[in-house]
């Protein structure tokens, strides 16, 4: 009986999540670069946070509930590809170029760049229409800024 009552609180099915814009593809790419090792860390999820709010002018509340959609977007997600080329056709290259900083900022986060972070911020920056001498010139940026 109590089983029945809890379920009648429960939506019948989840909310269907939004269309990625370019913010979500970031947040997104984001969560997919912490969780790449398979070890999803408080501060990695804070850093996300404080990326969202710093780009996207959110408050720290707005900030973390971006986060929880990316990170829905990104377990229902298609390829790192669609997530990039998104960023890369809706918005100017400084965004694109802070978006690969970011990336970085995730990688550099415990100090230790893993294959799979790596390949996700290749994969992304072949699909931002970026460089790799953009990516390199990003990591060289966050690693002077840690």
């Amino acid at each position: 009986m109590l089983k029945k009552l809890f379920q009648s609180f429960r939506p019948t099915e989840p909310a269907p999540l939004p269309d990625p814009d370019a913010e979500l593809a970031l947040g997104a790419l984001l969560v997919r670069v912490a969780q790449a090792d398979r070890d999803y860390q408080v501060e990695e999820i804070s850093l996300i946070d404080r990326i969202l709010a710093r780009m996207y002018q959110h408050n720290a509340i707005e900030a973390a509930k971006v986060r929880a959609t990316c990170e829905k977007l990104h377990a229902a997600a298609p390829d790192t590809n669609t997530f990039g080329k998104l960023i890369r056709e809706t918005t100017g290259l400084e965004e694109r170029l802070a978006a690969l900083d970011a990336l970085w900022e995730v990688v550099l986060a415990d100090g230790e760049q893993k294959e799979g972070e790596l390949k996700i911020v290749e994969d992304a920056r072949k699909a931002m229409g970026l460089s790799f001498a953009d990516s390199e010139a990003a990591r060289d940026r966050v690693k002077a800024r840690q």
